[in-house]
Order: structure tokens, then C-alpha cells, then sequence
């Protein structure tokens, strides 16, 4: 059984973060994302700075504290003069992600004389690169990067025993191990009482299956400590690597990132011509210099598009910029990317328009780096929360607070407004008049139902016949409070043409509050 080394910078975003702001190794740094703490340097936590605390609370704990936005380029950048400095005592490193990679153990503990002592040289490896890591060894990779977590060396055929105590958590702590997000996993594994893994790893595989989906299954496995497949792993295809020659030569990381950004389109071309994707990607760069680098990035799930050009440019821009000895002395004359492992193309669920939601992810990055030019109030998301109207049942939040949790809107709400909801919500809600056969007024009684049937609005200058109502509803909300407190009632009309309103009636006048479709 081949045993895998876990190498993990816990601090790796905000060092990364004071070496681009040439601060010193004592100077407390942390990382936000979406006004949230993600990532702090040592000083930053002996002064009380955690992970997932709000900006401003991490301020006030800390006022010297310095305060930078998350930065994937920024992370994959320097992390490569890190994974150089192991790669020169360890070959055959692998990428995770910048702050995280893997290798095998077999090498080093025969080089070394143990795993231990192996484990040692490659953290004094990591200090001389100027960071600081935590080792951990195991017989899985999912066990090992857990094992980093808590510096551990765990003995051969002892994963289950490792795992059995650690909080449930630990299962969806690195993302990048898994295909796909597992907090509600998690939440679910926790209201069912199953807080450790070892709770988990007691449920019956069949169990898992029927009633979990397929990666509950991938991380019911590695809870029990068994053995790690790769999902339907394939021989690879002939003819499958990209190759561009750069006349002139690259030496600029703009024209790196084009270039990279092209031929990871075309290797996806070619993947999907072979009806594959591809997991693990080695990136090789040759220089004028006859000098040659060489990168593997493993990733969780099938890579696309616009991952694979993430992974290249961050690597070409770290060979480029980077601090290492591995800086080319001359041009980069020739890329390649080869794909190393690669899986079924049914391995990558595409959607409607041929994404895996990565377009969700650019919009995120996108609204992070506005909110860190603006304010952390600037950017504001409509989030699902508990309420009886439509307006109540929609919150404001600002970018990042949206992850707290508001009123349930699962929970019994007495008087609530029945499905559908409205397609359109209006804000100014315009005055509109509920008409009987007579032309007069109708009003809701104090019993709340109407005085006469309506069977005309009339909005504005305009005039519709009724095709239909259902209500009212009473509607009498914090009667304690004046400022705030609503009585009155709601109602859906059906207009011709199959136009349909929500109706809010308060203080004798009637008004649109929202618009079906």
C-alpha cells in the first residue's frame, strides 16, 4: 500500500498576503472574503483574530491588524517557490491547491531513513522557503490531508482509529478533496446526532447509499479508512497533450496567461473529443536556456475550462514572478500541459450552457473585489428568510452575511401568505381600488372578509374585470408596536388576460404589493 505525505501552510493565504505587502513575520495579517475572516498569521491569532469573524470584529481585537482580500492569483503565485523547495528534496510533488500539496511517501521515508524523520526535513524544507507547516501521513490522501491538520503521522492500517474521534467536520474542512460542497452534509450528519467521524463511519455503507447522495458515499469511505479509488479512472487516450511554441519567447506573465488561457481551451477540446476529463494536469514549461519545469495540479473533481487556465496561469506566473531557484533564466520557449489521469466524461456533470457553476464563481470573486473597493455594506445579496408577506420573507444582507442565519423560513408562520409567491415585489406599492357591480368601494370588515364582492380594479385610469380572488387573509402583525405594527389583510385577484396581483389592504386603502407572472 502506497502511504501519502500531506504537506499544509495553515497560515499560507495571509503569508502569501504580507509578502506582497512587505510587512515583517511579527506584523498580524488576516485574509477576508466576503467581510469575513478566512485566513490569519500567528499574531493575528495570539491576539485573539479567528477564522470566520467579521472584518470589523477582527479589527477591533486586533487594530494593528493588516487587512487583505482574498486573492487566488495572488495564493497560486507564491505558493511556488513552496512547492519548489519540497520538489528539490522530495520529487513527484503534487498541487492541491496553493497552500496544500501531496506526495509519496515511499521515496522520502526510504531517502530519510522513516517517515518521521522525512517529516522533519520537508518542515525544515518549508521554513527555509519562509513558511511555517504541519505534516501528515496516512495510507489515504483524505486521511493524510487531515492528518496535516493536526500534525500527525498516522501508523499503517490505523485510519479508522484516527478518525474516529474527530468532529464530523473534519470531513468537509479542505474542499479541495471533494467534488462537490458538503456543509449540508454536515448539517444534516449533526442534526441526526452523528457528531464524529467514528458516529458516520458506524452507519452501514447500504445505509449511506440510500439515503445519502454519492459523495456522503466517497466520505462515508473515508471515515471508515478504506482504500481510495478514483472514480472510473481511465487509460489515457493517445495524442491528448497541448503543446504551443512561443515565437517570440515568453517572458512576460500577461502574455503567459493569454497563451495559457488558449491552450486550455484546446485541451479541453481535445478531452471532450476523447469523451474524457482530466483530474491530475502537469504543466511544463522549457526555456531558451534549455532549462525545463514541470508542475502536477491534482484536483477533487473533473477540471474545466476556465479551472485548467486558473491552474496555468497561477503556475506560469509563479515560475515567472517567484522568488525561487526555479526562476527561468531565459524565455519560455515551450508549454505543454498533459493530462495525467483522466476519468469518463460523464465524471463531469455540465449544465444547461456547458458550466459546473463557475459562473456563480466569477460572479462571487466579482462582487468581493467590488465590496473591498467600496465597503463591506456596498454589496448587498436578497436572502430567504422567515416572514408571512412576500416583503418580510426577503432580507437585504450584505455580501458575506448572507451565511448567517435570519428567521427560518422553514418555520410554522401562522397566516403566511400561500404558494406561489409573487414573481415581482413592489416597492412603492401603488394605490389601486377594489370595485363592486356598483362602482362603489370594497373593504375588508372587521371580521375580515369584504363588505360586497368585487368584481373590478381599477388602477389609475385603467380598469380590469375579476376573474377570480382568493382571501383575504387577515393580516395583524406586532400590534405592540406602533411604528412598525400593520393591520389589515391581503388577497390575490385574477385579472383578464390571465394577469394576476397580491393586494395588501391597510388603513381603509388598497395597494399592489406584488405581480404574478
Amino acid at each position: 500500500m502506497s502511504r501519502v505525505v500531506a504537506l499544509w501552510c495553515p497560515d499560507w493565504p495571509a503569508v502569501a498576503a504580507a509578502a506582497v505587502a512587505d510587512l515583517p513575520a511579527t506584523h498580524p495579517v488576516v485574509v477576508t472574503s466576503a467581510n469575513r475572516v478566512i485566513a490569519c498569521s500567528a499574531p493575528a491569532r495570539a491576539a485573539g483574530v479567528r477564522r470566520g469573524l467579521r472584518r470589523r470584529e477582527a479589527q477591533a481585537r486586533c487594530p494593528d491588524v493588516y487587512v487583505a482580500t482574498a486573492d487566488s492569483d495572488r495564493d497560486g503565485r507564491l505558493f511556488e517557490p513552496v512547492a519548489a523547495a519540497i520538489d528539490a528534496v522530495a520529487p513527484g510533488v503534487e498541487v492541491l491547491r496553493p497552500g496544500l500539496l501531496i506526495l509519496s511517501a515511499r521515496g522520502v521515508s526510504r531517502y530519510f531513513g522513516s517517515e518521521h524523520k522525512a517529516a522533519e526535513r520537508l518542515i525544515d524544507q518549508a521554513s527555509g522557503a519562509g513558511v511555517e507547516c504541519q505534516i501528515g501521513i496516512a495510507d489515504e490522501l483524505t486521511t493524510a490531508v487531515i492528518a496535516a491538520r493536526h500534525a500527525a503521522v498516522v501508523p499503517r492500517g490505523g485510519a479508522a482509529r484516527f478518525l474516529s474521534p474527530l468532529p464530523v467536520a473534519e470531513l468537509a474542512a479542505e474542499p479541495s478533496l471533494a467534488a462537490a460542497d458538503r456543509g449540508e452534509l454536515i448539517d444534516l450528519l449533526r442534526r441526526l446526532g452523528l457528531r464524529t467521524i467514528g458516529d458516520f463511519a458506524a452507519l452501514m455503507p447500504g445505509e449511506v447509499a440510500s439515503r445519502f447522495g454519492s459523495d456522503a458515499v466517497l466520505a462515508h469511505r473515508s471515515a471508515r479508512g478504506e482504500p481510495e479509488r478514483p472514480p472510473s479512472a481511465r487509460a489515457l487516450p493517445p495524442d491528448l497533450n497541448v503543446e504551443h511554441r512561443c515565437d517570440p519567447p515568453i517572458d512576460r506573465v500577461d502574455a503567459a496567461a493569454f497563451a495559457g488561457r488558449g491552450m486550455a481551451e484546446k485541451l479541453h477540446s481535445t478531452l471532450a473529443a476523447a469523451a474524457v476529463a482530466c483530474t491530475r494536469l502537469l504543466v511544463h514549461a522549457s526555456t531558451g536556456n534549455g532549462e525545463n519545469l514541470s508542475r502536477i495540479w491534482r484536483c477533487a473533481e473533473p477540471l474545466t475550462p476556465e479551472g485548467t487556465a486558473d491552474r496555468v496561469r497561477w503556475q506560469l506566473d509563479g515560475w515567472l514572478t517567484g522568488r525561487s531557484e526555479s526562476r527561468p533564466t531565459a524565455g519560455i520557449i515551450l508549454l505543454r500541459l498533459e493530462p495525467v489521469e483522466v476519468v469518463a466524461a460523464g465524471e463531469l456533470q455540465l449544465g444547461l450552457w456547458g458550466s459546473v457553476g463557475d459562473e456563480d464563481e466569477r460572479a462571487r470573486r466579482a462582487l468581493v473585489r467590488v465590496q473591498g473597493l467600496l465597503g463591506g455594506d456596498a454589496v448587498k445579496v436578497g436572502v430567504l428568510s422567515g416572514g408571512r408577506g412576500p416583503v418580510e420573507r426577503v432580507t437585504l444582507r450584505s455580501l458575506g452575511d448572507e451565511l448567517v442565519p435570519l428567521l427560518d423560513p422553514a418555520a410554522p408562520w401562522p397566516g403566511r401568505l400561500p404558494h406561489p409567491a409573487p414573481a415581482a415585489v413592489m416597492q412603492t406599492r401603488p394605490e389601486v381600488a377594489l370595485e363592486n357591480d356598483g362602482g362603489n368601494g370594497v373593504h375588508v370588515t372587521d371580521r375580515g372578509g369584504f363588505d360586497t364582492a368585487p368584481v373590478g380594479l381599477r388602477w389609475g385610469s385603467k380598469k380590469w374585470t375579476l376573474h377570480g380572488w382568493a382571501g383575504p387573509w387577515s393580516l395583524d402583525e406586532r400590534w405592540w408596536d406602533p411604528v412598525v405594527g400593520a393591520r389589515g389583510a391581503r388577497v390575490q385577484v385574477l385579472l383578464e388576460e390571465n394577469r394576476a396581483l397580491l393586494l395588501v389592504y391597510e388603513n381603509g386603502v388598497w395597494r399592489v404589493e406584488g405581480i404574478y407572472e
